[in-house]
């Protein structure tokens, strides 16, 4: 349980951090999934640079139409912010579900962004918000939908020498409501299965559905299926109960010692009949 040598930088700016990126270095934020591994030398960096003091990547603030949570935001301090909980209450009532009060004081949405573990609650959530992750590197910076960004199993979008900044996540609107429910593992809380929904509603009728999954499949994913059984349709429990049945339609749902395929295949369509009914 003890980490190879490595050297230690802290940065004061991203750009000092990118200037630090070399082909051995990582980035440190809050280090709940990086230190881990660091102890069982399951990954062994030369050199940590430690984004965890740019004030710049810890500030939540809003534009017009869009909050912008930076990437070291601790998942406590969206929870408990005043501007998310305003115009996107789902996102901090989610934050506040993941893993322990440590973690969720140290943990960063944008560290778990990076990790993309299956089974972290920010993939989802992010996903079905419609947000947007920004990332910037030696070329500049880019946007992309969250739905783009995660790739495979601990996969990303996220090039070389690239460090993610800030999520833009649009604002909520009076005719929208959401939810995030997920079936946790009892110990570290995370989703076994969770689902993540946003409904835009018009005339007793669903006008647009986004629906974010994660846990289920290798990686976080927009359900499509789920999705076009519920646009255009009435608002009410049947809807949900048809829409929930094609839960991870198409997905092969990952199996081990917490779910095997079959079991995490039904609870994707309770869940999601749960988090739509949340919505209702």
């Amino acid at each position: 349980m003890i980490p190879s040598s490595f050297e230690y930088q802290r940065a004061a700016s991203v750009q000092e951090a990118l200037s630090l990126l070399g082909e051995d270095a990582q980035l440190l934020a809050g280090g709940h999934s990086l230190i881990p591994a660091m102890k069982l030398r399951l990954n062994q960096p030369g050199t940590l640079v430690d984004i965890s003091r740019i004030e710049a990547l810890k500030q939540i603030s809003e534009s017009e139409q869009h909050l912008v949570i930076g990437a070291a935001a601790t998942h406590g301090q969206i929870a408990a912010s005043a501007l998310v909980q305003q115009h996107c209450g789902f996102l901090a009532a989610g934050a506040g579900e993941i893993g322990d009060i440590q973690v969720r004081n140290k943990g960063t949405i944008g560290g778990s962004l990076a990790h993309a573990d299956p089974a972290a609650d920010w993939p989802g959530l992010l996903i079905a918000a419609g947000a947007e992750i920004e990332m910037v590197g030696s070329g500049g910076s880019r946007k992309l939908k969250a739905e783009d960004f995660f790739q495979g199993f601990f996969e990303t979008a996220l090039a070389e020498g690239e460090i993610i900044t800030a999520v833009h996540v649009p604002k909520m609107h009076a005719d929208q409501r959401a939810s995030y429910e997920k079936f946790a593992q009892p110990a570290s809380r995370y989703a076994i299965v969770g689902v993540a929904v946003v409904l835009t509603f018009y005339d007793g009728s669903i006008r647009e559905a986004r629906v974010g999954v994660n846990g289920l499949a290798d990686c976080a994913y927009l359900d499509t299926a789920v999705i076009a059984a519920l646009e255009n349709q009435k608002a009410n429990a049947d809807t949900a109960t048809a829409a929930a049945q094609k839960a991870g339609e198409g997905k092969n749902p990952m199996s081990d010692h917490y779910a095997s395929e079959k079991y995490r295949a039904n609870l994707a369509r309770v869940v999601t009949k749960r988090a739509l009914n949340a919505c209702l």
